[in-house]
């Protein structure tokens, strides 16, 4: 039963670390745009900023202030590597 509640604690911990810095918070301006490692995180943090943009429609999947091909890069090498796609070889199963 403690451990289920430590993991509970710590479940919550980690969703309110993780959707501290989400896109469309305001924090990236046309100014301060978001770059390469921004793009990097708000693609690791995609599926938090979707639910969190359901009920709060500033909050985005992508950030519209970036500055442009390097964001892009960073957001898609963090949503395809989510998934396991940059891996260069894959092991198969011995059964």
């Amino acid at each position: 039963m403690k451990s289920k509640i430590i993991a509970i604690v710590l479940a919550l911990c980690m969703l309110a670390v993780l959707s501290s810095c989400l896109p469309g918070d305001g924090k990236n301006t046309p100014e301060k745009r978001a770059n390469f490692l921004t793009g990097i995180w708000h693609g690791w943090i995609a599926p938090i900023s979707l639910i969190v943009g359901i009920f709060d429609h500033n909050i985005r999947i992508y950030e519209p202030d970036n500055t442009g091909w390097w964001y892009d890069l960073g957001f898609y090498m963090a949503i395809i590597s989510g998934f396991g796609g940059l891996a260069f070889s894959r092991r198969k199963k011995r059964y």
